[in-house]
């Protein structure tokens, strides 16, 4: 199983919006994760989001499922920036 990070810039200005939106794409976003997704702003930069998938089976299908929920979810009126997405597995010891 893999997991997902996604992290981005938000407008301040737009935190609202932004946390209404990308709470909704959480919800949308769930059923292939092992875990409920969760949304976690940097520690000494507010502006800074993470999104965390966790459990994810088919990395290709999940990616290209958040993609089409992210242009739905119209995150570009509120992110500065790219978002960010990385991948990672566990490997046991």
């Amino acid at each position: 199983m893999k997991s997902v990070y996604v992290y981005y810039r938000i407008d301040p200005v737009q935190a609202s919006l932004a946390a209404t939106r990308i709470d909704a794409l959480l919800d949308t976003m769930a059923t292939p994760c092992s875990q409920p997704p969760r949304r976690l702003n940097r520690c000494d930069d507010a502006a800074t989001w993470m999104e965390i998938y966790e459990g994810i089976a088919d990395f290709a299908a999940f990616a290209a499922a958040l993609n089409a929920a992210v242009q739905t979810a119209d995150c570009a009126a509120f992110t500065r920036g790219e978002r960010h997405l990385e991948c990672f597995f566990r490997t046991d010891r």
